[in-house]
């Protein structure tokens, strides 16, 4: 059933097939996003106008939307041009009038005869102290007031589309409803209460009340759901074919792993220890693992990507570790090259930097087998590298690594395994819709004798006390960032840029105290100032946000943030992170622009007062909303008609857990309800989901 059932085509025929949808209709609902009739079932409205006939005016709020009984009483023909038509009415107890501008005086006639009885509905409003209602939307025969709906939806529209032609063509595709077999499992519908499919989109459409179109409504809630359910259902397939692939199993036997725990100075935490169970149990399998170990700033993740390195070693082959940039990659080695040294593996790294002879000693070591672990960037791709036995990649930051370039990666070794690590906390609801396709393990403790970062707010006004405060820092031998928003001066933000701080602050400190690193730097420049800032050489650092992933200097202990409040709290607690890294005790100076928006001095206060990346990354998502936090560009995030990411959280956790059960019992999704779960995927042009599933 790879080809779309024959039920569903009346609602992936063309929209011209509808009445009263011509071809320039057709290309505005395009605008809209609507290109056949099912796209108007999953167009829901977005509120409702209260139009229940009321006994007369005094029992409706005015101004406001009015549907009362009228019996006509005298027309008045306009008497110079521009004036309007007025026709008086009584609702038996007050007279008011119903006003047309640039009307056929027949036609009005026409359907309000003097003497007779209508329903008019419309909005009411007061003018020289007698009620008006301009253009009616209704005026109906009173044998015909089942014609205006007592809760009338309202549609988002668009140039072209008005509620009149939104709510016809709504009702016309509704008429071609197939029925449908349930795909929800049965327990949960009962559970929750939910009406079947059909019912829930005609009560969607056709509201009752006010509570009707609100997002805890029981159609509204099922209709989400089967929005998540098909969502989660496309990432566990996505997930089971990609595990579905052959991998190698790797097994270690533990010896080099202990190694390194017996001569570790600490404990690993709880959290640590488990992801590396996770992981080991992931390799050990047949399939090919693909994790995402997510963890907060300073949480351990080197120690853990450690393990599962060795653990490939162990197996007898070879991993691979890499970063996005040639700083962060030169990090990594020399974070790993201790742990390297207790186990007694062979570590390098390969950067585009290498030169031709130690490049080609590096790369015939590689291929031979010879090198256990490779650090590097992504000149890790290049056709000339070549891996003897590669069981193991582990990429960094995964949104700075495109999907493809996965792929390219897992191609250098046939089956290898993949862990990507993210130090950036995704909220829960965010993490089930991006990374779905992934198992997951967090690392949601800090190692002990991690001190907490001291957060302080502070006026730009105060400037000069913060140099001051910087200058006996740096007297003490400490080292300091000091990031600034912007490079190039802009005149909407106003915001101080990197040149012009660094001019300030080099003019306040001695000769080579002070250095600067931006994004637009050439990047040897930029690596020599990071290094230099590494080695000590330099003691203030005045950077952009190219400093916020990875970058590892234990002695610097303070972090100055200007304009804080134009960062989003996930950015500022990243670069935090960049400090307490060593013993000293660490501050972090967020410095702001009274007066501050109400939002910016949320952002500022939460930070102040939490140094937990998940609980900052909930009010971040409550704050700015689900494509914001993580940048709509790169979020990968689905487009949800009907589902609410942030608010329905609860609901992503249930579709996942429940769409897994479903395949794990029924692969091929050939029983009566993998059947119904396979129109859903339909309905909700999942087409590439059915793709993958599994044949048989």
């Amino acid at each position: 059933m790879s080809t779309r059932p024959e039920t569903l085509f009346p609602l992936f025929s063309d929209l011209e097939s509808l009445p009263g949808v011509g071809p320039k209709s057709v290309s505005n609902f395009a605008r809209m996003g609507i290109e056949n009739p099912v796209d108007l079932l999953f167009s829901l409205p977005h509120s409702v106008v209260d139009r229940r006939l009321k006994d007369n005016l005094r029992a409706a709020e005015i101004p406001g939307v009015v549907t009362v009984f009228a019996r006509v009483e005298e027309h008045h023909a306009p008497t110079s041009r521009g004036r309007p038509y007025r026709v008086t009415v009584n609702d038996n107890h007050e007279s008011f009038q119903l006003v047309f501008f640039h009307a056929r005086g027949d036609y009005i006639r026409k359907i309000l005869p003097e003497g007779e009885a209508r329903i008019v509905s419309g909005k009411a409003e007061f003018f020289d102290g007698m009620v008006q209602v301009v253009h009616p939307d209704y005026v109906v025969d009173p044998s015909e007031v089942e014609d205006i709906k007592p809760f009338e939806p309202l549609y988002p529209l668009t140039d072209g589309v008005n509620q009149k032609l939104m709510a016809k063509a709504v009702s016309a595709a509704l008429a071609r409803m197939p029925e449908t077999a349930e795909w929800i499992d049965p327990n949960q519908l009962q559970k929750e209460g939910w009406p079947a499919w059909s019912d829930a989109i005609s009560a969607a459409h056709s509201p009752e009340s006010p509570d009707d179109f609100a997002p805890s409504a029981p159609a509204r809630l099922r209709l989400a759901y089967d929005e998540l359910f098909a969502h989660q259902l496309t990432l566990a397939l996505a997930r089971e074919n990609s595990r579905g692939k052959k991998g190698v199993v790797n097994q270690g036997d533990g010896v080099l792993c202990q190694r390194v725990r017996d001569k570790l100075p600490y404990q690993p935490t709880g959290a640590q220890d488990r992801a590396i169970v996770e992981i080991s149990d992931d390799m050990a399998r047949p399939e090919r693992m693909n994790r995402l170990l997510q963890g907060d700033v300073g949480a351990g993740k080197t120690l853990v990507a450690f393990m599962a390195l060795l653990v490939a070693v162990e197996s007898g082959g070879q991993g691979v570790l890499m970063a996005p940039t040639g700083i962060l990659a030169q990090q990594h080695y020399e974070g790993l090259r201790g742990f390297a040294e207790l186990a007694g593996v062979r570590l390098e790294i390969l950067t585009g930097r290498d030169k031709r002879a130690a490049r080609r000693d590096k790369l015939q070591a590689l291929a031979a087998g010879e090198i256990d672990i490779l650090t590097g960037t992504h000149a890790v791709f290049q056709k000339d590298v070549e891996f003897s036995d590669l069981r193991l990649a582990v990429v960094d930051e995964q949104h700075r690594f495109g999907v493809n370039q996965r792929l390219e990666l897992g191609k250098k070794g046939a089956a290898a395994d993949v862990l990507v690590m993210t130090a950036t906390p995704i909220p829960r609801s965010l993490s089930l819709a991006q990374y779905g396709d992934m198992d997951v393990s967090v690392l949601d403790e800090k190692p002990p004798g991690r001190k907490p970062i001291k957060t302080v707010l502070v006026s730009q006004g105060r400037m000069e006390e913060v140099v001051a405060h910087l200058k006996k820092a740096v007297s003490e031998g400490r080292q300091a960032y000091w990031v600034c928003p912007l490079v190039e001066e802009s005149e909407s933000l106003d915001l101080t840029a990197a040149e012009e701080r660094f001019k300030v602050l080099r003019a306040a400190f001695d000769d080579g105290v002070v250095s600067l690193v931006h994004g637009q730097m050439p990047p040897d420049e930029k690596d020599a100032a990071m290094a230099g800032f590494i080695a000590g050489e330099s003691r203030v650092l005045v950077a952009t946000t190219v400093i916020e992933v990875g970058v590892d200097v234990p002695n610097a202990s303070i972090m100055v943030i200007e304009r804080a409040e134009s960062f989003g709290l996930a950015q500022l607690h990243q670069l935090r992170g960049r400090v307490g890294r060593g013993d000293a005790e660490s501050t972090c100076l967020l410095m702001f622009q009274p007066p501050m928006s109400v939002t910016g001095e949320k952002r500022l206060k939460a930070l102040r007062e939490s140094n937990d990346g998940f609980y900052l990354s909930e009010v971040d998502l409550e704050m700015r909303g689900a494509g914001d936090v993580l940048g709509t560009a790169q979020s990968g995030l689905p487009r949800f008609r009907i589902a609410d990411l942030e608010g329905q959280a609860g609901l992503m956790k249930i579709a996942q857990s429940d769409a897994r059960k479903l395949l794990s019992d029924d692969p091929g999704l050939t029983s009566k309800r993998g059947k119904a779960a396979r129109v859903l995927l339909w309905l909700l042009r999942r087409d590439q989901a059915i793709r993958l599933i599994s044949v048989g």
